[in-house]
């Protein structure tokens, strides 16, 4: 059976199984609902689910609908360069992460500056035209809490920055056979209102919560483990993202890549996409992709977007499906500010 069976039975899994739960808005995006005249969608999940891909037997990109792999690509060489600022993402015209840097710019103006309040498009369009290390891009642009600065710059307590990426990449050169080579982004300091004044996030709390390179038979692979998955939107682009990052470090590593390994705890569908999900089940899949890298490149931190080729992939049409905006805690306002 084609692997690709395994996405398309969790969606019918889901559908026919899973439980309604309500969703978690904070102020700014119910306003936004509200401004539209829309009722916010709910989320239909099961809890702990796996599938897996052997990547000798080609990449799982997947066919049932067309995925924007420019921006897997993208994304991932972001997360690589351990960056928290979405401005090189709009730099490639990649706005992936846009909602959530202008829910937290809009939280604050709201309150602090309403003169300055400005639409999501008019946030974007600013920080997309002034320079890196303009003031507003620093601050605005920054979204603190991310994988990348998690997986190359935790911050230990001696004020160290730990390259947690590097540090497996080495071991696996060294010692292959070990069990230890864990890369976490759950990191309790920057996750809603247990973070440390500065660090206070409204950026969901790392939902590919971790994930694990172990070698045996000879091949590299790849253990995801995600806490919380939108099957329809994000969970196509997770598993090309990661297939993509085993790829890499199989290659810097010169370990043949195994299997990618994709283990769910919350796995749902939006309320809003069972639509698109159902259309997406008539769908008959295509042979899987290959993916090509530069044999040149032995660092991780030297691929680009040129040295990754995709070859060979046939999709059905896209189905577009409007992302929910999720996530945030509330805000304690100082005594006397209603």
């Amino acid at each position: 059976m084609h692997p690709e069976y395994q996405y398309l039975n969790l969606l019918t899994d889901i559908l026919e199984n899973g439980s309604d739960k309500e969703l978690f808005f904070n102020d700014v995006i119910l306003e936004e609902y509200k401004k539209k005249g829309e009722t916010p969608p709910f989320i239909r999940s099961v809890f702990g689910r796996q599938i897996r891909f052997d990547l000798t037997k080609g990449f799982p990109l997947l066919t049932t609908k067309k995925t924007f792999w420019r921006g897997v690509v993208t994304e991932l060489l972001w997360f690589l360069s351990g960056s928290s600022n979405i401005k090189p993402l709009l730099d490639v015209n990649n706005h992936i992460w846009d909602e959530w840097a202008w829910k937290q710019y809009h939280m604050w103006a709201k309150d602090n500056a309403p003169s300055e309040v400005m639409a999501q498009e008019a946030f974007v369009k600013k920080l997309t035209e002034l320079p890196a290390d303009d003031p507003f891009v620093r601050k605005w642009g920054d979204l603190i809490t991310i994988y990348g600065r998690m997986w190359r710059r935790w911050p230990a307590k001696d004020g160290r920055e730990i390259d947690q990426l590097a540090w497996a990449i080495e071991g696996l050169k060294k010692q292959p056979h070990r069990k230890s080579y864990v890369v976490s982004a759950w990191n309790p300091d920057f996750i809603y209102e247990m973070a440390s004044e500065g660090q206070k996030s409204h950026v969901p709390p790392f939902c590919h919560t971790m994930f694990q390179f172990q070698v045996a038979g000879g091949k590299l692979n790849l253990g995801l483990y995600q806490r919380s998955a939108d099957l329809f939107l994000g969970v196509p682009f997770n598993i090309a993202s990661y297939a993509l990052l085993l790829l890499m470090v199989s290659q810097v590593t010169k370990i043949p890549p195994g299997e990618f390994v994709h283990t769910f705890g919350d796995v749902h569908l939006y309320s809003n996409h069972f639509p698109q999900a159902k259309e997406q089940l008539t769908r008959v899949p295509f042979p899987f992709p290959s993916v090509k890298l530069d044999e040149s490149i032995t660092d991780i931190d030297n691929f680009t977007s040129d040295d990754i080729t995709l070859e060979n992939y046939q999709a059905h049409p896209s189905l577009k499906a409007e992302i929910a905006n999720i996530g945030g805690f509330t805000e304690k306002k100082p005594a006397g500010k209603n």
